[in-house]
């Protein structure tokens, strides 16, 4: 697949067949995103791949957690306190394109916005889960880097006719993750993802968001 098409094709995902994805496949996508660029080639990169009974193992321990109300401790805040627009806008807008699309009404919103939420930690279904995380020492620019690393993970599973979808919900209890993956305490645990194979019948496949021109982002200087 062309790169520019890769790009274009590339969306979110929270619905999968239940089709395996092959190791030789995963690691051409690692491989690949391993050419992202770093800040002096520290390649601040690490990536936790699970599937079948670890997977399962971090999705029951997620479940349970947020059923117990034990509180989210995330390694850093994704979200602001305080929303402003435009970004308050587009946030609300994205929620209800997803309720719509996973037929939520207001009537019952709670129990299906739980439902909902529980299917987060289960990679929706996908049959691989990636974990990826950064080394507590590095600063700013690394998580720019690890951002870059992580789109060309998307990018490239898209021209292999996967389809991913990178989640900060799987980052909500890091020390949980950290414990099933034996991951070191000074690794922060960036977010998770969801890797399969699309289930394109679903409606949840099918809505898009729209995305700004660059007549609204982009200014030019002569």
């Amino acid at each position: 697949m062309e790169t520019l098409e890769a790009i274009k094709r590339r969306k979110s995902i929270r619905a999968y067949l239940d089709r395996p994805v092959a190791q030789n496949d995963i690691e051409q996508i690692l491989s690949c995103a391993s050419q992202a660029p770093s800040g002096v080639n520290t390649q601040p990169w690490q990536v936790a791949v699970v599937q079948g009974q670890t997977k399962t193992a971090i999705t029951e321990a997620l479940i349970a957690a947020r059923r117990s109300n034990e509180k989210p401790n995330p390694d850093y805040d994704y979200y602001p306190d305080d929303w402003q627009e435009p970004y308050n806008g587009r946030r609300i807008a994205c929620g209800r394109a997803l309720y719509k699309a996973l037929g939520i009404e207001r009537k019952d919103r709670k129990q299906s916005q739980q439902r909902a939420w529980e299917n987060n930690y289960r990679f929706f279904g996908a049959p691989v889960g990636l974990f990826f995380s950064i080394h507590q020492s590095l600063n700013t620019g690394s998580w720019v880097d690890m951002g870059m690393f992580i789109q060309t993970v998307m990018i490239a599973a898209t021209a292999k006719g996967l389809s991913t979808c990178p989640q900060a919900s799987l980052a909500e209890f890091p020390d949980i993750v950290r414990r099933i993956l034996d991951i070191d305490d000074q690794y922060r645990l960036i977010c998770g993802m969801s890797l399969g194979y699309a289930d394109t019948k679903q409606a949840v496949n099918q809505y898009q968001l729209p995305r700004e021109s660059p007549d609204h982002f982009a200014r030019w200087f002569d």
